[in-house]
C-alpha cells in the first residue's frame, strides 16, 4: 500500500472512527458489534483503495459499513426465522411424530446445513441485487420505495429481486 493510501486511511480513521462506530451502533444496537463491522469496514476500503482512486471515500466507508451491517442484520433474522419454523406449536410435544420434530443430530446437521446454504446465496449475490432482495424481505419495501432509496428504475428493482431468488432457490435446493 503507498504512503498516500495509508495517510487517506489514517485520516478517515482519525476523523470519522467515532462517527462510523455511532453510526453502525445505531442499526446493530450493540457497540461490540458495531466496532467489529467498523473495523471490517476499513479493512474492505483498504483493498478497495488498492485497486482504484476513490471520489468520496468518507461515502463507500460508510455504505462499507451499513452494508456489513445489513448482512449481520439479515443472518441474525435468517437464523431465528430458521429456529422458529423448527420449534413444535405450543402443546405438541417434541417427540410428537405428527409434527416431526425429531430432534436426531441429522436433523440438526441437515438443519445448519440448510442456513449454511442460505448464508451462501446471500452472500454471492451481486450488490444490488442483494440490496434490493433485503429491503424487500427484511424491511418490506414496495418495489416502487426500493427503486427511490436505491436511485433505480422499478422494472431494475423487479429483475433485481427475481434474480436474487432464483440464485437462492439454485444454491438452496428450493428451501423456503
Amino acid at each position: 500500500m503507498s504512503k498516500a493510501r495509508k495517510t487517506l486511511l489514517e485520516s478517515l480513521f482519525a476523523d470519522h472512527g467515532q462517527a462510523l462506530v455511532r453510526f453502525v451502533t445505531r442499526i446493530v444496537r450493540s457497540t461490540e458489534d458495531a466496532e467489529d463491522i467498523a473495523q471490517n469496514a476499513y479493512l474492505r476500503l483498504q483493498k478497495l483503495s488498492d485497486e482504484k482512486d476513490l471520489e468520496n471515500p468518507r461515502a463507500y466507508l460508510f455504505q462499507i459499513a451499513n452494508n456489513l451491517a445489513v448482512d449481520q442484520l439479515r443472518r441474525g433474522k435468517l437464523h431465528i426465522d430458521y429456529v422458529n419454523q423448527q420449534l413444535p406449536p405450543e402443546g405438541a410435544s417434541p417427540s410428537d411424530d405428527e409434527y416431526g420434530f425429531d430432534q436426531s443430530p441429522e436433523r440438526v446437521l441437515a438443519a445448519r446445513q440448510q442456513l449454511q446454504a442460505i448464508h451462501q446465496a446471500m452472500d454471492s449475490l451481486p450488490l444490488k441485487c442483494r440490496q434490493a432482495f433485503l429491503l424487500h424481505r427484511n424491511r418490506g419495501l414496495s418495489y416502487s420505495d426500493i427503486a427511490q432509496e436505491m436511485n433505480i428504475s422499478v422494472s431494475s428493482v423487479e429483475k433485481y429481486i427475481l434474480q436474487a431468488l432464483k440464485v437462492c432457490r439454485q444454491k438452496t435446493g428450493g428451501i423456503r
